[in-house]
């Protein structure tokens, strides 16, 4: 069998050089298509090497660190790629943060530069603000003072492949949503297995590169593992075009796979709700033939949500549980069908399920999910060794998510450790609720949180966002509740609820149940 350009790519490409070999193979291949301009792969490699140039005159070398506070832009491929072969530690920034926790990861991850969005200058000039690390700072789309703007500052560097190149890793920071964000930092990678990993990724995901038709859709924010992973790095250093969404938005995202034929991307469950939401007529408008492969993950999806997106867009939804930590499982369309609710078989010893002393499960018990992080690729919390033990058990660790594994070995999810419902001493995990009630035909979308109850410590409270054609009454809380009791136990059923005009998700996907929690909590504590 021939080899693909991506193969051809590793073979010949120096570490971190991939890019490199494509745009020589084929330099006038579009690379990356955006609303702030396009690049083919000739000019992907090009400034990749003006940056990685400018970077080493001002001092910086392997294993420095270099933060990105950048909207879905070619700009972000071109950093990422600079940091890629120059070995640099590249921190990606979530630039919907506010300014305070924006400088506290800019600061905390001991950037010596700093690349950021002019729609988020007043985060960068925050970060900057008493920061005496910086000794890059660099304004993408426009100005932003004390930065030099990105154009000018590339002008006077070439951009010829640079010499001596070296792998570089990342440090993405946690979601925060179970306390403040944490880095994860893991060694340099082995340049073999980077390269195993992304040939691993390339077969699973059928890249047909060779020839010239495949393209991937990233739909959510670059700065999240997912869309970073899966829908920029895999498919550009296989040789795949990309097109970026600025903002996701259903019909959107339809129109794009429509006129770039897409045949790869990666989505998160509230995508799918917002999709299937869409009129038939609103569906029926845009060619959708050409996918070939939908990936999703970042949160729980009810069955009823991945049954009804399956029969629409055929049998190519694979699921991912994976985290900023480590990989977790994956599951074909296929297996999920005989499954349904699995996120993926584990292999040999990767998982297990542990009670609170660290005794392992019997199949279908509950308990705190672990997966397996060997000494090659060992992450620790950033400046934390108190968090990092925590959550770890030796060779495995835990995000805190909450599951079992069948008999078969298929991991099921049933919520995180972080969000469980204390009532009367019973643990809850809200996630069984929400599948239910998502279920409901008035539901859009749904979470259900502990609120202070007097007797019980705490209730379980649905917090419904309806569909646009329904409206709240108490007729309906009635209905709703009853639904519940019909397929759930008595102690998990919730006492009450609130409807709400749009549930708090982060730009992940992830529901934000500490933050909706809060609400109802804001003068108790919990006891």
């Amino acid at each position: 069998m021939a080899e693909t350009l991506f193969q051809r790519a590793c073979a010949r490409a120096h570490v971190g050089m991939e890019i490199a070999v494509i745009a020589a193979e084929v330099p006038e291949r579009m690379a990356i298509f955006s609303d702030h301009g396009d690049l083919t792969f000739a000019q992907l490699n090009y400034q990749a090497n003006q940056v990685a140039n400018l970077l080493r005159a001002n001092g910086l070398v392997k294993g420095d660190a270099l933060a990105l506070l950048c909207g879905n832009r070619p700009e972000f491929s071109v950093v990422r790629f600079a940091c890629h072969r120059m070995g640099l530690r590249l921190t990606p920034v979530n630039w919907h943060l506010g300014t305070e926790e924006v400088s506290y990861i800019v600061d905390n991850c001991d950037a010596v530069a700093l690349f950021a969005d002019i729609r988020v200058s007043a985060q960068a000039q925050a970060a900057i603000s008493g920061n005496n690390k910086l000794a890059v700072k660099i304004a993408i789309g426009g100005e932003i003072p004390a930065f030099t703007r990105f154009e000018t500052a590339l002008s006077s560097y070439a951009g010829d492949d640079i010499d001596d190149p070296s792998l570089g890793n990342m440090m993405l920071y946690t979601s925060g949503t179970t306390g403040r964000p944490k880095g994860v930092l893991r060694d340099h990678p082995d340049p073999q297995k980077a390269a195993d990993m992304q040939a691993i990724l390339s077969a699973v995901f059928q890249f047909q590169p060779d020839t010239g038709k495949d393209c991937a859709l990233a739909t959510g924010p670059l700065y999240h593992a997912g869309p970073f992973n899966l829908c920029m790095t895999t498919p550009l250093t296989a040789g795949i075009s990309t097109v970026f969404m600025d903002k996701w938005e259903p019909e959107a995202m339809l129109h794009l796979v429509d006129r770039y034929r897409i045949t790869h991307t990666f989505c998160v469950p509230t995508m799918f709700v917002r999709l299937l939401q869409l009129d038939k007529a609103v569906r029926t408008r845009y060619n959708i033939d050409s996918i070939r492969f939908i990936i999703h993950g970042a949160a729980p999806i009810s069955t009823e949500t991945k049954q009804a997106a399956l029969d629409w867009f055929g049998p190519v939804l694979w699921e991912m549980f994976a985290g900023t930590e480590g990989q977790g499982t994956i599951v074909s369309p296929q297996e999920w069908l005989e499954k349904p609710g699995t996120v993926g078989r584990a292999a040999p010893e990767h998982v297990k399920i542990l009670d609170d002393d660290g005794s392992e499960q019997a199949p279908g018990n509950n308990g705190t999910v672990y997966l397996r992080n060997p000494p090659d690729s060992r992450f620790t919390y950033y400046k934390d060794d108190t968090k990092t033990a925590e959550a770890q058990r030796g060779e495995y660790f835990t995000a805190g998510d909450v599951g079992y594994l069948d008999k078969d070995g298929y991991l099921f999810l049933t919520g995180r450790s972080a969000e469980v419902i204390i009532s009367g001493g019973v643990n809850i995990y809200p996630q069984e609720i929400d599948d239910v009630l998502a279920t409901h035909n008035a539901v859009a979308d749904v979470a259900c949180v502990g609120v202070p109850h007097s007797e019980w410590g705490e209730e379980i409270k649905a917090v419904v966002q309806l569909k646009a054609d329904v409206s709240a009454s108490k007729e309906l809380e009635a209905e709703l509740i009853a639904h519940c009791a019909s397929q759930l136990a008595k102690q998990k059923l919730p006492r009450t609820v609130d409807f709400i005009n749009e549930l708090p998700r982060s730009h992940a996907g992830k529901v934000q149940r500490k933050a909706l929690r809060q609400t109802y909590w804001k003068d108790q504590v919990r006891q």
